[in-house]
């Protein structure tokens, strides 16, 4: 008497392996595409708080987003969750031309849109 798996049981062994996969994958990427829109919001909130601090220190914005590192209001700039960059952050100027600094605001630098149907440069 042999001992192993026949082919047709290796077969139905891979054939449920398939439906679970196509079962958890779907959750999976959802719970992937929270946890990157999460970072993008915290990431764009700390960054925001870093610009603040800065104009409140020095009565002025930033020129780069590299001074908030250089001037250690950051510790690094952080990639863009969605793009998986650190280069592709939007910068906004400020709305008034008289201030001094280059950068008044941060965006992601994705065209994708977030699950809520939001383009994540708006945020």
């Amino acid at each position: 008497m042999k001992r192993g798996f026949t082919l047709i049981e290796m077969l139905v062994v891979l054939a449920i392996l398939a439906m679970l996969l196509t079962i958890v994958s779907p959750k999976f990427m959802h719970m992937l595409q929270r946890s990157k829109e999460t970072t993008l919001r915290h990431d764009l909130l700390t960054m925001r708080d870093a610009i603040d601090k800065f104009y409140s220190d020095k009565n002025r914005y930033p020129e780069t987003l590299d001074e908030l590192v250089e001037r250690q209001y950051l510790k690094a700039i952080p990639p863009d969750p969605v793009t998986e960059r650190a280069d592709t952050w939007v910068i906004t100027l400020p709305p008034n031309i008289d201030e001094q600094g280059s950068v008044f605001d941060v965006h992601s630098g994705s065209t994708r849109l977030a699950e809520d149907g939001t383009p994540y440069a708006l945020w």
